[in-house]
């Protein structure tokens, strides 16, 4: 896979959007996973950063950007730093002291 692409399975196992690599594989093989609003297909799909990667695991779903392609599965803070979340748009978060008309 060229270097500036990534394993959408290792992806989202270095993003901590799974607990093992064979379950990120099963997400996608599952079709619980879609990249640009697509459902992948194979595990093996090569995300680029700015790609658009929803999940729907169990627990919640999630919308998120990449923002990087990570190098390793490290301590929570840094997988964050591989994505941005999406799911809690801008305009509709309220700003305090902002006029809720």
């Amino acid at each position: 896979m060229k270097a500036e692409r990534q394993r959408l399975d290792k992806w989202l196992w270095f993003a901590r959007f799974a607990k093992t690599r064979s379950l990120a594989a099963r997400l996608v093989t599952d079709g619980h996973v879609r990249v640009n609003g697509k459902r992948a297909e194979a595990p093996a799909k090569g995300l680029l950063v700015g790609d658009v990667i929803t999940v729907a695991a169990a627990h919640a779903t999630a919308l998120v950007r990449v923002a990087d392609l990570g190098e390793r599965r490290g301590p929570a803070p840094e997988a964050r730093l591989l994505y941005v979340d999406l799911s809690a748009a801008p305009s509709a978060r309220k700003e305090p002291g902002e006029d809720p008309a």
